[in-house]
């Protein structure tokens, strides 16, 4: 049986993100790889987090050379699909216009896989107006939750889309134990520091938790970023009087990140990012048996059900914050059953393999169009 060629012009890290997470496990994946005849093209061309977003002659030439592999790849590969992930707004999605348009009119079929957001926010502009509507004809496109779909609804009919939910390796050998036994409770934050993904709104609810007697432990782990490093974070703790109650343990992997986890009783995700649509970090938390408390950003509702397996507070609300979070300090029974809730989600849904399967079945579904 003749296989079928596929080109991915995907992310992959460094910088170290979610759709880079994803393109390196979909470049890895042996079904993937024993299905298809694949070609792998970088897309990326920031070299690190801090890089994202910001022009430079070296992304310049970058890109230049991206778009000369792309053409000569299809060229020479002849693939009977091309997969792209592309950004949805701004300067990166100017480039990848330029990208799609090329492979198009070399005749190939497109499917975009969207890992962030952000079309809706500018589709009132002219000029975005018009790229979208020739960047979307023809396409077929993967989002990650049905939630995400009034972000591209203007442009791309709903029987043209697929609904493919990330997944994650599993990295416990057993089930996790949702009773914790930790005499203070300990919260955990893990992203990098940037205002939109809560860090400031975490530590306004934090004072109002501490000014109203709960007592905690709450760990932050991550890089810094040009937004908020160690020393401003430090200082935004001594300024709401937390020392004691909140410590920055700065980027941890492997073990070193995993030991957080495990030692936590609650995860905290209060993102407000405008391109926020389905974070990785929380399959790691309900993989370890972790009630989370997020917002209703993107496709997080998918993972975080309310009242289930965690508890949906207010965007940028640091009241809203602090009252969820008092809600699970305050009954560890219900922590410990929606852990469990939490991790047979996990195990149902976001396993790298249940994402392997639907991707596969994804992309043969996009060839046959």
């Amino acid at each position: 049986m003749n296989k079928n060629k596929v080109l991915f012009v995907l992310h992959m890290p460094p910088p170290v993100h979610g759709a880079a997470m994803v393109g390196k496990y979909i470049h890895d994946s042996e079904l993937v790889n024993n299905k298809y005849i694949c070609e792998y093209i970088n897309l990326t061309t920031a070299k690190d987090l801090q890089d994202i977003g910001k022009g430079s002659f070296r992304k310049l030439w970058k890109f230049i050379k991206l778009l000369y592999h792309v053409i000569t790849g299809i060229l020479r590969f002849k693939p009977a699909l091309v997969y792209i992930t592309p950004n949805s707004c701004g300067g990166a999605f100017y480039k990848d216009f330029i990208v799609v348009q090329f492979v198009k009119c070399l005749g190939c079929k497109v499917v975009v896989h969207y890992h962030n957001k952000g079309v809706a926010t500018r589709q009132d502009r002219t000029i975005d107006n018009m790229l979208y509507r020739r960047f979307f004809k023809g396409v077929k496109v993967i989002l990650l939750a049905e939630a995400l779909y009034k972000d591209v609804e203007k442009y791309v009919k709903r029987e043209d889309v697929y609904i493919c939910p990330n997944g994650i390796p599993e990295s416990l050998v057993s089930e996790p134990v949702a009773e914790r036994h930790n005499r203070i409770p300990h919260l955990l934050f893990l992203s990098n520091l940037i205002e939109s993904k809560g860090v400031i709104v975490l530590l306004d609810a934090l004072k109002i938790l501490k000014d109203n007697g709960c007592s905690f432990v709450c760990d932050f782990v991550g890089g810094e970023t040009s937004e908020i490093d160690k020393t401003r974070f430090e200082e935004e703790v001594r300024n709401r009087c937390l020392n004691g109650s909140v410590v920055y343990h700065g980027k941890k992997y492997g073990k070193d990140k995993e030991r957080f986890f495990l030692d936590a009783d609650i995860f905290v995700f209060p993102t407000f990012y405008y391109n926020e649509c389905f974070p990785l970090v929380l399959l790691e938390a309900i993989q370890y048996g972790l009630p989370c408390v997020s917002t209703n950003e993107g496709g997080i509702r998918d993972v975080v059900k309310n009242n289930e397996n965690g508890l949906i507070s207010e965007r940028m609300n640091p009241l809203s914050l602090a009252d969820c979070i008092s809600t699970l300090l305050a009954d560890k029974d219900l922590c410990e059953k929606m852990g469990e809730k939490g991790y047979r989600m996990f195990k149902e849904h976001f396993t790298l393999q249940a994402f392997e399967r639907k991707f596969v079945e994804v992309i043969e579904n996009a060839i046959g169009m």
